[in-house]
């Protein structure tokens, strides 16, 4: 009963998961996770008219855990798996659902949305709409000059390594609190702020920009603002444009918006697995979909790679996991990466073999990264 089996799965009510905040109770998060829409104001992204489907060819693969040999349904068994989907280039090798949910279910990425924000600035200097990686934020946004991140290159944004202070780690995540509610619901202490004013709160600079890394879920939001305003439409349409009609989406997906009705750059995208799944195809391929180059392939290696003069990136430098473009690292001689989200959100990419997995879940599952590299041992 643990995650709201007694209650149905039931989307908890608004009033309440508003006044709660992410993350929610255990018991609510089936429901707040899949029915996001219900309880926040979101925007739609529409499916491809003509969906590109996978072929399928389910197998049940081996999984040696804790020295013992075992298989992906006792991992499921054992974990509050929501969804699991692992396919190799356009083949399903295994798909699976737990705690009602299905295929049809638009599934929380948490802070996958980030990395999707980085994609989309990507495409936006593709098309010339962002001039350059090395211009400051304040360049594109009039709101933020004279402010610490506005005085911040976009390239340390993508790095999480403005230098400047969010303190999203102390005392609880308070910072993220604050801006959760300044920008988002739009009810801060002192009346509403809006979204520049909500991020221009925080303005005390401990770093040089780009020389340390800090997780910090309010850059993406400093970026999503700058692609607002240089694209000058909503970041969904964009998506959608660029992206989501020509991967032939299989279902529609969703963004979470702030009190501004601007797109959230760190939380808020739902979407079906399997259209994760497109989406973690086309970043094995590269970025290329049906013959056309959908998100240039410079972008995604330099996105996925560390250059020598940012070695504070490196996997194993001062973390595990290196960091990209608001994309995580994964060590070894291999190059791997993934989206990654609270609560056990991720989706992992091996371009040499083109192989994906997707997983959507309640809890953080540490052991995906070793189910992920068993996969990996089998089928890369």
């Amino acid at each position: 009963m643990r995650y709201g089996e007694g209650s149905g799965y039931a989307v908890p009510e608004r009033r309440r998961a508003v006044a709660q905040g992410n993350p929610w109770a255990p018991e609510d998060r089936v429901g707040a996770f899949s029915h996001l829409d219900e309880i926040y104001e979101t925007r739609r992204i529409r499916c491809s008219a003509m969906p590109s489907t996978f072929s399928r060819s389910d197998i049940e693969l081996p999984y040696v855990h804790a020295l013992r040999p075992t298989s992906l349904t006792d991992y499921l068994s054992r974990r509050p798996v929501t969804g699991l989907l692992i396919a190799k280039d356009d083949r399903i090798l295994f798909e699976r659902y737990q705690y009602g949910r299905t295929g049809s279910d638009r599934l929380l990425g948490q802070s996958m949305t980030k990395s999707i924000t980085g994609l989309l600035v990507g495409l936006a200097v593709a098309d010339g709409a962002l001039r350059s990686l090395d211009d400051v934020a304040g360049t594109y946004v009039p709101g933020l000059k004279g402010s610490e991140y506005g005085r911040t290159p976009v390239r340390a944004l993508l790095h999480m390594s403005s230098g400047v202070d969010f303190g999203e780690e102390r005392d609880g995540g308070h910072d993220l609190t604050v801006l959760w509610r300044d920008m988002v619901l739009g009810s801060g202490l002192f009346g509403k702020k809006g979204t520049v004013k909500s991020i221009r709160q925080f303005d005390r600079r401990i770093a040089p920009p780009g020389t340390r890394y800090r997780y910090a879920s309010i850059e993406p939001d400093v970026l999503a603002v700058v692609l607002h305003a240089v694209l000058g439409r909503p970041l969904s349409d964009y998506l959608h444009e660029k992206l989501w009609l020509p991967l032939g989406t299989e279902a529609d997906a969703t963004w979470l918006v702030d009190a501004e009705g601007l797109e959230v750059g760190h939380f808020g995208f739902s979407a079906a697995l399997r259209d994760y799944a497109h989406l973690g195809r086309l970043l094995a391929c590269d970025g290329a979909w049906g013959g056309t180059q959908l998100i240039p392939a410079r972008w995604l290696y330099d996105a996925t790679t560390v250059r020598s003069s940012e070695e504070y990136l490196a996997p194993g430098h001062s973390m595990k996991f290196g960091y990209g473009y608001l994309l995580w690292l994964l060590p070894g001689d291999r190059r791997q990466f993934a989206l990654v989200g609270q609560n056990g959100q991720r989706l992992c990419v091996d371009p040499k073999s083109r192989l994906v997995m997707v997983q959507t879940a309640l809890e953080d599952i540490p052991e995906a990264w070793e189910l992920w590299s068993n996969v990996c041992s089998q089928l890369a």
